[in-house]
């Protein structure tokens, strides 16, 4: 049976998940040093964007999706798998993200990728934070090429 600070371990854990995909969508990219540590490993390889820590994360999103390259985007988050030992836990979350990319003529495709984040968290004085966020690819597809366009 999970203890009461189990269960709340997991639901502060499970909300912060959440908030980082409002802050993502929302492109409010500096307010993910309230969702991560400050010593944070973000490795965003699986869909060819940045590995680093958080400061170098937050400027590669601030060009990548600030530049109008992504003007809409949306991560919808499910499966929220926690365990959590002491101050420490891990996670693997599902995420569905559609969104709109920029073509160089000025218009625009959806497509949508299908991925899971591979987490690790740390309790700090703050409280719960993710320590480690690797994407994990599933698969992407891509509306206008489905649809022969």
């Amino acid at each position: 049976m999970l203890s009461q600070q189990e269960m709340s371990d997991r639901w502060e854990i499970q909300d912060l998940v959440f908030h980082y995909a409002h802050l993502i969508d929302s492109k409010a990219f500096d307010s993910l040093r309230d969702v991560f540590t400050a010593d944070a490993h973000i490795d965003y390889s699986a869909f060819g964007g940045n590995v680093g820590d958080l400061e170098s994360t937050i400027a590669y999103l601030k060009d990548a999706v600030s530049s109008g390259i992504f003007p809409n985007t949306q991560h919808l988050n499910a499966n929220v798998q926690v365990s959590v030992d002491g101050d420490t836990g891990t996670g693997r979350v599902m995420c569905f993200n559609p969104m709109e990319m920029t073509q160089p003529d000025g218009g625009t495709d959806v497509f949508m990728l299908g991925l899971w984040y591979v987490d690790e968290y740390r309790r700090t004085e703050s409280g719960w934070r993710i320590s480690r966020r690797e994407e994990e690819k599933s698969w992407i597809f891509n509306v206008p090429e489905f649809m022969g366009l």
